[in-house]
């Protein structure tokens, strides 16, 4: 078995398992090794050893490790090189076999008398919740990331909560870090532990709460029709938008913390129980990502009438209107940062000045040189302006 590694798959990532060198060598050899992160199999262990006539080669098994690579388009492509197979335990259960080291892999297929090493249902159901905990950890680590991309600190963002607020959300978070460091150590979580993140929740959607109700503010101030008002409200989404997304990436962060340990507590009680329980929570947290989505398209559907709000006044307000079209489009690459951090699919928006005709074009510029020499230069130029663009709309008839 040392030279035999298997690849399994699931709609996030791909688990190449087997001894360690021969993981290693694997992911180098398709040149994913530095994108791997480990995989905990600990808690897969106490299903491995499942008979004394098997016990060597569940000792062996246990020695093993396995590495995760979270699904892209090269990745993928290993599935489209070497195909799927079905399992001989489950035909509906797909696992992708690795020719090439040793023949093919055999990980998950070795079988002594008849009797598969993983033919207990919950030692699929707690692969599954492995490679389920794989995929979350790299989600949180890309909201690390993110959060340092844009010098993100949760007291900053949540600096216009009263004080009280803020003590709860910082020490909500200061409770699942530890939680989670503990965790990561043992391997498993007891109810001593649970019982501190249990209660985590109200405060994490509170705070969400909160930075919904900051971005729907946001938008409400875009739907000025002044574009001297507009630009102000613009300029204030581009500092301020930045901020609220990193306070909803950092609750989303917390609460895939929070769910992978309770999944934990579900796996040491209920190990039956962890299949449903992990698709129950998949659905809550696409509710979330619905929740948020709704009001980040609802802030991106102003910034879109703001621009054509600017746009449309263009000739006489030029600064103001380059103006909120260059801080919707800074907010719009923002907002679309966000939604692929959570996977959010939505086609990026970008907006470009309206273009003039030459001689509305020759006027806006005097109007707009008018208007940054004084009021006194405002009139005259307003006057040529509007005969300069009178004049090119009766040659262009």
């Amino acid at each position: 078995m040392a030279e035999e590694v298997q690849l399994i798959g699931d709609d996030d990532g791909l688990a190449v398992i087997g001894e360690p060198t021969a993981v290693e060598r694997f992911l180098k050899s398709v040149g994913e090794w530095a994108s791997s992160r480990e995989l905990d199999l600990r808690p897969l262990k106490p299903y491995l050893a499942v008979g004394a006539d098997i016990a060597q080669q569940a000792s062996e098994i246990a020695e093993n490790s396995g590495r995760w690579i979270k699904l892209t388009e090269k990745s993928a492509a290993l599935v489209k090189e070497h195909g799927f197979m079905a399992s001989k335990q489950n035909p509906d259960e797909n696992h992708l076999m690795i020719p090439g080291l040793s023949g093919v892999g055999k990980w998950l297929q070795t079988e002594q008398d008849g009797a598969p090493l993983l033919a207990n249902p919950a030692a699929v159901s707690t692969l599954s919740g492995i490679l389920a905990r794989a995929a979350t950890q790299q989600n949180m680590a890309e909201v690390v990331d993110y959060l340092a991309t844009i010098d993100h600190k949760l007291d900053d963002v949540l600096r216009k909560v009263d004080d009280a607020q803020v003590a709860k959300m910082v020490g909500v978070a200061e409770a699942i870090e530890r939680a989670w460091a503990i965790r990561e150590e043992t391997g498993a979580v007891n109810q001593t532990l649970w019982s501190t993140v249990d209660q985590s929740f109200q405060t994490i959607a509170a705070t969400q709460a909160y930075a919904l109700r900051q971005l729907d503010a946001i938008a409400r101030r875009l739907e000025d029709t002044k574009v001297g008002d507009l630009a102000q409200a613009a300029v204030l989404a581009e500092t301020d938008v930045p901020k609220w997304l990193g306070g909803l990436a950092q609750c989303f962060r917390l609460q895939d913390a929070v769910e992978m340990i309770e999944l934990d507590r579900v796996l040491a009680e209920s190990p039956e129980e962890l299949d449903a329980y992990r698709v129950g929570l998949q659905k809550v947290k696409q509710r979330r990502r619905g929740l948020i989505s709704d009001h980040t398209f609802q802030l991106l559907s102003r910034m879109d009438a703001a621009v054509s709000t600017a746009n449309a006044k263009m000739i006489w307000n030029r600064t103001l209107s380059h103006a909120v079209i260059g801080s919707a489009n800074h907010v719009a690459t923002g907002i679309h940062d966000f939604h692929g951090l959570l996977s959010i699919d939505a086609a990026p928006m970008a907006w470009n000045p309206r273009r003039l005709r030459r001689g509305a074009d020759i006027g806006s510029q005097a109007i707009q040189g008018a208007k940054d020499n004084g009021p006194h230069a405002v009139a005259a130029a307003t006057t040529l302006a509007s005969l300069v663009i009178a004049g090119k709309k009766l040659q262009d008839k």
